[in-house]
């Protein structure tokens, strides 16, 4: 008896112990946060035409104008005022976000260099890659080559995309060597001279940061940018030497593209956080490079982000920045008007592909009341 006794105690003791720390665990996951959920209110609330926008979301429902379009979210004074989902996508749904990954890269080699892993734009690329031996096509200007030269898009590397047989098609195709792939490649200009678009130096990014930090691209975004963001569903696509794609792998939320589009907003603080460096922000914001000529719309390059041009109907000062990826991905960024605009899609077509910018001015920005 009193041996079944003793176990009956040991298991009441365990229970209670069990019980105990699933209460702490419930506790400690409402206390962190994880139940964060965007504040919502109403377009006319926040100061926008809601007919105007309704027209909109008709136009991309009915899909002649603006196809191919997948989802259209937008926050404006720090509130989701319209969400809607089209062809089957749904809030729950992950998505590809393409080039719009580089822009989150970028956040990931600001806090590097805040947190002294990098030491800043400057640095040499082959000064992150002392471990590789018999680099090709090596001249002055690849020994000359630095991190800002990658982030401007300048790096003057014979790298193209955008037709089959390309060398980004044929990086895509690699299951690993990612990196030597592309410090293989022959120089075509002086780097920091000319912008040509070059994914493959961003994509350089990820063996960058795994040889500073120890820690896989993913892997770091997940401790210093996701966690901080309240952000948990993640997908990236790797190669087989666990390097995730950081020029085009990343798949997220609509609603956790639009955190980040907020943070950005917002100087890089969130919930009265640093999480990535405020002149980071300003730095990536600033231009860069100049894309006026003949790129209607389009202002300039900065770190890893687009600069458009003002609102026509506005005080004309604040430029628009964008987060822009393949087949209409976009975060659009509109200081003035203390506003975010995500788009994802499949668009198949280089024209449709750029509708969402026509339609953030011809549609979204005139609807701005106040």
């Amino acid at each position: 008896m009193q041996f079944r006794l003793s176990i009956r105690c040991i298991r009441s003791i365990v229970g209670c112990f069990l019980f105990i720390l699933l209460i702490g665990a419930y506790f400690s996951f409402y206390a962190s946060g994880q139940t964060w959920e965007w504040p919502r209110s109403t377009p006319e609330k926040q100061g926008l035409d809601s007919k105007r926008l309704s027209g909109l979301v008709e136009l991309i429902r009915e899909g002649r104008e603006f196809p191919d379009l997948h989802s259209l979210l937008i926050v404006r004074n720090g509130k989701l005022i319209l969400e809607e989902y089209f062809r089957n996508f749904s809030a729950d749904k992950l998505h590809t976000l393409q080039s719009v990954s580089k822009s989150f890269t970028s956040a990931l080699i600001g806090i590097a260099i805040e947190r002294g892993e990098i030491k800043g734009v400057e640095e040499r690329i082959l000064d992150f890659f002392t471990d590789l031996a018999d680099i090709k096509n090596m001249d002055d200007r690849k020994a000359s080559m630095t991190l800002e030269d990658i982030l401007t898009m300048r790096s003057g590397t014979d790298y193209r995309e955008g037709y089959s047989g390309s060398p980004h098609n044929e990086l895509n195709s690699l299951e690993r060597g990612w990196d030597r792939f592309y410090l293989n490649r022959p120089m075509i200009r002086e780097p920091g001279s000319d912008f040509q678009y070059d994914s493959g130096g961003v994509i350089l990014m990820s063996s960058m940061l795994k040889n500073r930090t120890d820690l896989h691209a993913d892997g770091y975004a997940e401790k210093y940018l996701f966690k901080p963001l309240e952000i948990s569903r993640i997908h990236w696509f790797k190669n087989r030497e666990g390097h995730p794609h950081t020029g085009g792998g990343l798949h997220l939320l609509p609603q956790d593209m639009a955190k980040f589009g907020l943070l950005y907003l917002k100087n890089g603080k969130w919930n009265g956080k640093q999480v990535v460096p405020a002149d980071w922000v300003k730095k990536s914001f600033q231009k860069h490079v100049n894309l006026e000529r003949g790129n209607p719309g389009v202002a300039g390059y900065g770190y890893l982000w687009w600069i458009l041009s003002p609102d026509p109907d506005g005080a004309g000062k604040e430029f628009i920045y964008a987060a822009m990826g393949f087949r209409a991905q976009y975060i659009f960024v509109i200081p003035e008007h203390d506003m975010i605009v995500v788009v994802t899609g499949g668009t198949q077509s280089g024209v449709d592909q750029r509708k969402p910018i026509e339609f953030l001015y011809s549609h979204i920005l005139p609807s701005v009341q106040r």
